[in-house]
Formats: structure tokens, C-alpha cells, sequence
């Protein structure tokens, strides 16, 4: 995904996951690896549909993260020109000494364009973090994780945290995406999961914005304690699916949003 932001309705570092909370709903974390750069060598890249494709790159000093945490990559060219961006974190944090991103290929995006077009196995990039105590998951509570687009990126880490762990906690996903061939992570997402096409979709499947009919048996089927809410995606989708969380009953302090534009 793109550059991300992150609000209460209204990303912190660290180097292992921790779960005390400095203020309520956020994650205490360090700040030393904020402000470590580390050098990622390119390893991997597996096309995920025809705008997107997932960048796994070794980082031997990483230390680890939080499902849902972000980083911050560096791009020097050759001349010295410097490009910066936040990119979500794709991988469950127990993948040990690698990280990987999930980019969508955005017009005009010079760090997004680079990697679609010229990146090549060996090439290295500057990562530091990881990012956001905010948005994290620590796998110790339900989850109902709400995305659009490559807003699903940081969803997919804690989904695929919750099953490397075998976690009991309930966790469910929501995800919207403009046609079944844009779904991200199409072949790992599995029953826990819920997809809105707003475009085109399969046959017997109505077409049509993430709407009240697809949130609130969501929010009826809440266990004990309720869910805690992530919403991830453009400025428009994160309102939008905020708004309808609410309306279906969920508290206003219980949904985390982080935007990305």
C-alpha cells in the first residue's frame, strides 16, 4: 500500500511485540528501531493480481513485529535522489530475518513504479522500523478487520499471524475489492473471510458497495467482549466503513483506522 496515516476517529516501534499500553488502545513500543535504518535485499517478488505484487526482502537484523505495523523504506538513485515511503508490513511477524510488502502499482508513484518496473532479485532498499503501537494486533483479542483494496496488506499480517500461532481468538475479515481478479491474497484468504466486488463478481454474487448488509451480521455474531475493529484503506472507504461500524453498533473507541492515499 501506500503511504499510511493513522487515526482514533479521532504507526511507535519496537523490537519484540509487548502489550502493555502506554495510553489507552495503544501499544507501548521503543524507539530505537524507529531510527534504524537497515539494509533489505530483495529476495522474492510474486505477483498477487494484475496492479499488485508482494516484495520479499531479507533483513537479517530485523527483530521482529506486530501484526498490523508498518516501516518506512528508503530508495536512493544513482544521481542521489532520495524517495521515502510508509508501506504496511504483509508478513506474520515470526517470519524471522524477512520482511515482505504488498505494493499496488499507483500512477504516477515513483517508489511504486520503480518496483513494478525495475527492481530485479539482489536490488537493496533502506527499511526502518517497524512503525505504528496504534494499529497493531497482538493476537489477544477478537478482530474484526475491515479492508479495501491494498488496505487489506496489514490484515493479511495479522490473519496470517492468527494462523501460524493456531490462535483461538475469533478473527474475521471483510474485505472489498473492485472485481475478483483484484482481490489480494485471493488463494489464502479462507472461511473467516467475507469479500464485496464493486464492479464485477462471481456469478450469484451481487455487485455493490461495502454495505450495512454486509457489516452488521458482522457485529450480530460478536463473542463475548465484543470485536475489536481494524479498518484499513483510501480516506473515503476508511470513513465510510467507519461510519456503517458504528451504525451497526460498535464503539466509537473500538475501531482503529489507518488510512492510506
Amino acid at each position: 500500500m501506500t503511504e499510511t496515516s493513522e487515526t482514533s476517529l479521532s504507526p511507535g516501534d519496537t523490537f519484540t511485540p509487548v502489550t502493555r499500553f502506554a495510553v489507552p488502545g495503544r501499544i507501548a513500543v521503543s524507539n530505537r528501531a524507529a531510527a534504524l535504518w537497515q539494509t533489505a535485499t530483495l529476495t522474492e517478488i510474486r505477483r498477487e493480481t494484475p496492479h499488485a505484487a508482494t516484495y520479499r526482502f531479507a533483513v537479517p537484523a530485523w527483530a521482529g513485529h506486530l501484526p498490523g505495523q508498518h516501516l518506512m523504506l528508503r530508495l536512493t538513485a544513482e544521481d542521489g535522489y532520495v524517495a521515502q515511503r510508509h508501506y504496511s508490513i504483509a508478513s506474520a511477524p515470526d517470519d524471522a530475518g524477512h520482511i515482505e510488502l504488498t505494493l499496488d502499482h499507483v500512477e504516477g508513484g515513483e517508489v511504486s513504479g520503480w518496483f513494478h518496473t525495475v527492481a530485479r532479485l539482489g536490488d537493496q532498499v533502506e527499511v526502518r522500523g517497524p512503525l505504528s503501537g496504534f494499529f497493531a494486533w497482538p493476537g489477544d483479542r477478537p478482530a474484526l478487520l475491515i479492508g479495501a483494496g491494498s488496505g487489506v496488506v496489514p490484515l493479511m499480517s495479522m490473519m496470517r499471524h492468527h494462523r501460524a500461532r493456531g490462535l483461538t481468538v475469533p478473527l474475521r475479515l471483510l474485505v472489498s475489492a473492485r472485481s475478483p481478479e483484484e482481490l489480494i491474497y485471493a488463494g489464502e484468504l479462507g472461511g473467516e473471510t467475507t469479500p464485496v466486488f464493486t464492479r464485477s463478481a462471481p456469478e450469484g454474487v451481487a455487485v455493490g458497495r461495502m454495505a450495512a448488509a454486509h457489516v452488521a451480521p458482522l457485529l450480530a455474531e460478536a463473542p463475548e467482549g465484543g470485536w475489536e475493529a481494524y479498518v484499513c484503506g483510501s480516506n473515503a472507504f476508511a470513513e465510510h466503513a467507519s461510519r456503517l461500524l458504528v451504525e451497526a453498533g460498535q464503539p466509537v473507541d473500538r475501531i482503529r483506522i489507518e488510512r492510506f492515499g
